[in-house]
């Protein structure tokens, strides 16, 4: 059985920023489960009996490298995608110190850049564009 295929899961999604406009985003390698070659701000799955903020603070902490500094929950998504597949995403934004985020999974990603809402990269993953339009508000906060 499969989170997201079997039954509804749980993933934790966050927007790494630095305090100053920019935000952190891995490019996807043919590794990861899909979305291959398209930017994401990353996200993880829930597992059973692990609180929200550890599963947070873990993830973080594995595909960039850094700890968090601060941690606002900006809300939640029913996210239904093609396969088919259902998650709830959990959507945070976290403040990181940018000089030490770094590619923690370079197996799973081709690699780590800082952006701007105004400097986004074309090939995004499928769910970000709504992440943000639903959100650019707090974002930019």
């Amino acid at each position: 059985m499969y989170k997201g295929t079997d039954y509804t899961g749980v993933a934790i999604v966050y927007f790494c920023h630095d305090g100053q406009g920019r935000f952190v985003m891995s490019l996807r390698s043919t590794n990861t489960r899909d979305e291959h070659n398209r930017w994401d701000i990353g996200g993880g799955a829930l597992e059973f009996d692990q609180k929200v903020e550890d599963c947070l603070r873990a993830e973080i902490r594995e595909e960039y490298g850094t700890e968090v500094l601060k941690t606002e929950f900006l809300g939640f998504r029913d996210v239904h995608r093609e396969g088919p597949s259902h998650w709830i995403a959990l959507d945070f934004k976290v403040l990181v110190d940018p000089a030490l985020v770094k590619n923690g999974e370079p197996h799973k990603f081709e690699k780590v850049n800082w952006f701007t809402l105004d400097t986004l990269p074309e090939n995004l993953h499928s769910q970000l564009p709504n992440f943000l339009n639903i959100y650019k508000p707090k974002l930019l906060s």
